[in-house]
């Protein structure tokens, strides 16, 4: 299944001339983490020897769809920079890159960009840290939980499907999961009910793009996070 003979059309070009780094990514199995959630594992294709890991790092998968190209981003996943071996996670839903990660079998190939993952922890270190995702966006939640150690860490997931309770959190602590209702609105609204004065804290939000929004303005104003300890980004659209 690879994707190597299609345009990468605007995005692409701009890319290159942003001089991003290529990679071709080979599968070299799977594992159904739950029915909802897959995790690919890749032979990385130098990625790794080229690159310095930091927490939450992500590429771009370029995916087919109607002859075209499409970008998605993903955190990588236990990568191992001595055997050039990642994985990537994939929160299934109808749409191009759950398409390809269902059918993905080994020995397929897909095509890697490297471009604008830059995400540094807080130096000085923070009091804690307020976490706010959902299944698409845990991959970056576990990759931020590992880099900070025992730091302390309030954290609200919020689940899609009965079995997004059952995926891996590094932490089990101070974990609040929220049935995903009206439009994200449900996780807002449990976000603003444990509001408390995080001023000394660094937030990182990454829903939806509506709820995103909605929840980093909550960690301002209600939690009293500055601006620059605050790091919000809608990870899909609603």
């Amino acid at each position: 299944m690879s994707d190597t003979k299609l345009s990468r059309g605007f995005a692409g070009a701009v890319l290159k001339l942003l001089r991003a780094g290529d990679y071709e990514l080979t599968v070299t199995g799977r594992t159904e983490v739950t029915p909802h959630y897959l995790r690919v594992s890749f032979e990385a294709g130098g990625l790794l020897a080229d690159r310095a890991l930091h927490p939450t790092q992500w590429v771009r998968l370029w995916f087919s769809d109607g002859g075209k190209l499409h970008q998605r981003g993903y955190t990588l996943v236990n990568p191992d920079p001595v055997n050039d071996t990642v994985d990537i996670e994939f929160a299934l839903h109808d749409g191009v890159a759950s398409n390809w990660a269902e059918r993905a079998q080994p020995g397929d190939t897909i095509e890697a960009t490297v471009l604008g993952s830059n995400f540094a922890l807080p130096d000085p270190r923070p009091a804690g840290y307020v976490i706010v995702g959902d299944a698409a966006s845990l991959p970056a939640i576990n990759s931020l939980l590992d880099a900070i150690g025992d730091a302390p860490a309030r954290i609200f997931l919020e689940a899609a499907h009965d079995d997004d309770r059952q995926l891996p959190v590094r932490r089990r602590a101070d974990v609040t999961w929220v049935d995903r209702a009206d439009a994200g609105d449900a996780l807002v609204a449990a976000v603003g009910a444990a509001a408390f004065d995080a001023s000394e804290h660094f937030g990182w939000v990454a829903c939806d793009n509506r709820t995103t929004r909605a929840v980093a303005r909550l960690l301002r104003e209600d939690y009293r996070i500055p601006r620059k300890s605050l790091k919000a980004q809608g990870y899909w659209v609603a």
